[in-house]
């Protein structure tokens, strides 16, 4: 996936952000315009094209203090809308320098 299709999104308010997304955010305390802010300057590490109803992707970028950020967005090349499915801070023990899954 071409994450510019959801930075065009994000810079023209064509975001649906889930219920789940909201909790996780909550939960490890980041703000949407932190997280927007890690999509901006962020990597796509994992695509997910065979996702349904829309191809997705795990991005990683930063917050406004340099903390690495994992989101998971889908993008509806229809409308143009993106979707932040889930949000997270990675976890070192899951993590190989933030980008690589650790074998379990």
């Amino acid at each position: 996936m071409d994450i510019r299709n959801i930075i065009d999104a994000i810079e023209q308010g064509l975001v649906r952000i889930t219920d789940h997304a909201d909790e996780e955010a909550q939960a490890d305390r980041l703000s949407f315009d932190e997280i927007f802010f890690s999509v901006l300057q962020g990597e796509v590490i994992e695509d997910y094209p065979n996702d349904r109803p829309y191809p997705s992707c795990l991005i990683l970028g930063e917050n406004f203090a340099g903390e690495p950020v994992h989101s998971v967005w889908a993008y509806n090349r229809v409308n143009g809308w993106a979707v932040l499915i889930t949000v997270y801070r990675p976890a070192p023990e899951r993590w190989i320098d933030n980008r690589v899954r650790r074998k379990r």
